[in-house]
């Protein structure tokens, strides 16, 4: 996994993470959902990079 893709992963895990704490504070569930979901894409990412790395 490149440094940059692993970047781009830590962002997305992260503006997730703020998004479902906003979300979760103004009682916004759309806005905790979609931090949910930026969050499980983040890791589904990072997996298919690890497993990329592995069969290299």
């Amino acid at each position: 996994m490149s440094f940059v893709d692993k970047a781009k992963n830590a962002a997305e895990d992260a503006l997730g993470k703020a998004k479902e704490v906003v979300g979760d504070i103004t009682d916004n569930k759309d806005l905790k959902a979609e931090g949910k979901t930026d969050q499980g894409s983040a890791g589904v990412k990072k997996i298919g990079e690890n497993i990329k790395d592995t069969f290299k």
